[in-house]
């Protein structure tokens, strides 16, 4: 089959699908992305520029809209070059409705099925919006959260079938987008995600490695941001630090911000949290690693004794269901997208994201006490076995889903 992937970020939500069409052999598969630089064995790689872009003094309203046309309408250049000068006509169309790539597909190849990442819809409650008391919305916050949702309303109705991977994703969406989505993850690599009892992890500033034996607490997150909560764990540190002496935190992720609002100290969320704890903790005892290689991230998981998952109301984290498939021990936020994936007391412990004394409390329980918290870690990497491997669970979902708008001759067996 000929596949035609579409993501500004090669690959995106189609790390895992993409690897597994490769392997599988026999199919032809083209991807349209803004990423340079990045060659995947058995896969084409199309870069393409957005074909214009808002001014800096562009009506707020129509903005989004306006990068998303510009965006769109340079994808689908893209696509025509595939089409006239390569002879590339896909079988059907993969891809992320939030950027507009996928809004003028079907002036280009009518007749190709495609089937349309939907990733978040914006409302003025029950997401990032409003959660927060000390940054309420404003007045006109509605205006431009409808404003932005114009690219969604537009795509789904360029699409074939709708994909979200989450219910707390899909229920953001109107009613009216349900019956036209479908909702499965885009799948957890089980097989690969193992707990090891020999992992360990060497620091530069310390003679031993970290291994199981030690007391390790582990935040991970894209960005150390608002969002996902690194105010409240770094709050935390004070009272985990003094209770647990012997305890390190291993921070992992970068310095910027991904979503809502920005610091406006000049060193980032990251230089105003230390200068408003000072010397109330010992700093000795943090170590921020930054952005780490993905076999370190799962090394580092995998020492953990208590791995905590702070975030507003937003897009589950990959990070999260792969800590819970190596069966960590696992403190989050909670909040709804979190409650979908993580049962308190069954599959890890929940705490008000708002109060960071009962995150230190919980988390020093955690690390006292592991014998009383060791059933979490093998009914948290069961339960995502169950509801999000990839291999036996989400896999099988995005094949039938493919096949069922292409034709009989064409579909993928498993």
């Amino acid at each position: 089959m000929k596949f035609l992937f579409v993501h500004q970020n090669m690959p995106g939500q189609y790390r895992e699908l993409l690897s597994w069409l490769v392997k599988q052999g026999g199919h032809e598969i083209a991807f349209l992305t803004q990423r340079k630089g990045l060659q995947l064995q058995g896969v084409t790689t199309v870069t393409y520029q957005a074909h214009h872009q808002p001014g800096k003094e562009a009506y707020g309203l129509s903005k989004d809209w306006e990068a998303a046309a510009g965006v769109g309408l340079g994808a689908a250049q893209a696509a025509r070059r595939l089409d006239q000068e390569h002879g590339f006509k896909p079988d059907i169309i993969i891809g992320h409705t939030g950027w507009g790539e996928l809004l003028f597909m079907k002036e280009i190849w009518p007749d190709v099925p495609v089937i349309g990442f939907f990733e978040y819809f914006y409302r003025t409650s029950g997401g990032l919006v409003g959660f927060d008391p000390d940054n309420p919305p404003n007045d006109q916050a509605g205006f431009f959260a409808q404003a932005r949702n114009t690219v969604p309303y537009a795509s789904i109705e360029v699409v074939d079938q709708g994909h979200t991977p989450t219910l707390w994703q899909r229920d953001r969406f109107p009613q009216s987008f349900h019956s036209r989505m479908y909702t499965c993850h885009d799948g957890i690599r089980c097989d690969r995600l193992l707990p090891d009892p020999q992992a360990s992890v060497g620091l530069g500033r310390l003679e031993q490695p970290l291994t199981r034996e030690d007391e390790v607490i582990t935040y991970v997150a894209r960005n150390m941001e608002r969002a996902r909560g690194f105010h409240i764990m770094m709050r935390a540190l004070p009272r985990i630090l003094a209770e647990r002496p012997q305890a390190r935190v291993l921070m992992i992720g970068g310095n910027e911000t991904s979503y809502g609002t920005e610091s406006s100290h000049p060193q980032g969320l990251r230089g105003e949290m230390e200068a408003e704890l000072g010397d109330s903790l010992d700093w000795s005892r943090v170590h921020f690693l930054g952005k780490v290689p993905y076999d370190d991230l799962c090394r580092i998981i995998r020492i953990s004794r208590c791995h905590i998952y702070l975030t507003m109301p937003f897009v589950l984290s990959w990070s999260l269901l792969e800590a819970m498939s190596m069966q960590a021990t696992v403190v989050a936020a909670d909040v709804a997208p979190v409650r979908e994936a993580v049962s308190h007391g069954q599959t890890g412990m929940l705490v008000d994201f708002f109060d960071p004394g009962a995150l230190a409390d919980q988390v020093v329980d955690v690390v006292a006490n592991p014998g009383s918290y060791a059933h979490l870690g093998p009914a948290a990497r069961a339960h995502v076995l169950q509801n999000y491997d990839f291999l036996s669970h989400c896999l099988p979902e995005h094949i039938a889903q493919i096949n069922a708008l292409v034709p009989a001759a064409k579909r993928i067996t498993l």
